[in-house]
């Protein structure tokens, strides 16, 4: 794709609704020590597909599997959501949970004493997620509280396609020909348009012209079991500079946000592959913390299964089976939106 072309835009949901919340962990939320294994908790799709339960709701299918919950539109677009809490757990000393009001709040405190604050709303959807220190000082780095304008069903925003004008190989960088200072240069970069407005957590993970703003990575080389979510250790060195232009990037920004992607061939059922992807690239994350330090709180993820190939193949496809980086710090505050900038995160300590 030469500079000046734009980017490709689907149709968007005809139903417009919010996505319903996932469901909690089966076992509640507990913190989980590094190294632990959630017993009965299955590592692929064999372990579960029976357990898939579908429903017609207003005029949506929607699909529930333990720790996910799976929307079907009409008009053929599929979302799925998970608690990003699960997560958190692991590592953690402990976690509590609190009701305030119509929000509630899981705190998941570190062993340094460090809490992560989730704020979420009573149907479930997040509100703000926060880094308090033990000294009391906290940094917001998601705030989906702000008043404004919403997209579809408070998720889905349709604008028209970027407008490239950088060459396509630095708009989608191949992780694996990558020098680490293109993959840092890449994660820092700004939005490729100005943005018209902030957006939600929720609109950006949903909305593809909205996430086609900020450059991405590609990483192609992560070989998983068929049908399985882990990775083998021997795969895990693969990430190795990701995270470390991760790490460099957070400490340049406490409040940066950078989604973790999961994306799949067309092989397969569809619904198949949307669950897996959204799990493969959750075990991206987690591993990103757990073996190179990456703040769990700065990721989040989620996967798209076959919807965004980079290929247009029906078969197997090396290329569309990836895990993608982006930084979508600036679309959460409108970094260099027309519009002002949310205030600073930054919140005075508690006393």
């Amino acid at each position: 794709m030469p500079p000046g072309a734009p980017v490709t835009r689907g149709p968007p949901p005809t139903v417009a609704a919010p996505i319903p919340s996932a469901p909690p962990p089966a076992e509640g939320l507990k913190a989980i020590p590094l190294g632990t294994k959630v017993q009965g908790a299955p590592t692929s799709l064999e372990g579960f597909r029976s357990e898939r339960r579908e429903t017609q709701e207003g005029g949506r299918t929607i699909i529930r599997e333990p720790g996910r919950i799976i929307v079907r539109d009409p008009g053929g677009r599929s979302f799925i959501r998970h608690n990003e809490v699960d997560r958190f757990r692991y590592g953690a000393r402990d976690v509590r949970t609190e009701q305030r009001g119509n929000e509630s709040r899981t705190i998941v405190i570190r062993p340094d004493g460090t809490q992560i604050i989730t704020v979420n709303d009573r149907d479930g959807r997040l509100v703000r997620r926060i880094r308090r220190d033990q000294r009391g000082r906290e940094i917001i780095i998601i705030d989906n509280s702000f008043r404004g304008p919403r997209g579809i069903g408070g998720f889905y925003v349709d604008l028209a396609p970027p407008i490239l004008r950088m060459p396509r190989n630095r708009y989608i960088v191949e992780a694996d020909d990558a020098s680490p200072e293109l993959l840092y240069d890449t994660m820092i970069a700004p939005p490729v348009e100005r943005l018209e407005r902030r957006y939600s957590l929720d609109e950006i993970r949903y909305s593809a012209s909205v996430r086609q703003r900020m450059p991405s990575i590609d990483v192609n080389s992560i070989n998983f079991e068929t049908g399985s979510w882990e990775i083998p250790p021997d795969q895990a060195s693969k990430l190795q500079a990701i995270a470390d232009g991760l790490n460099r990037a957070i400490a340049a920004n406490p409040r940066s946000v950078f989604l973790i992607e999961g994306h799949t061939d067309r092989v397969g059922s569809d619904i198949d592959n949307l669950s897996l992807s959204d799990r493969r690239a959750e075990s991206a994350a987690t591993l990103l913390t757990q073996q190179f330090g990456v703040p769990m709180e700065n990721l989040t993820s989620q996967g798209y299964g076959e919807q965004y190939p980079k290929e247009d193949v029906d078969g197997p496809s090396a290329v569309n089976r990836r895990v993608t980086i982006r930084n979508i710090g600036p679309l959460l505050t409108g970094g260099s939106a027309s519009l002002p900038p949310p205030p600073p995160g930054t919140a005075p300590p508690r006393r």
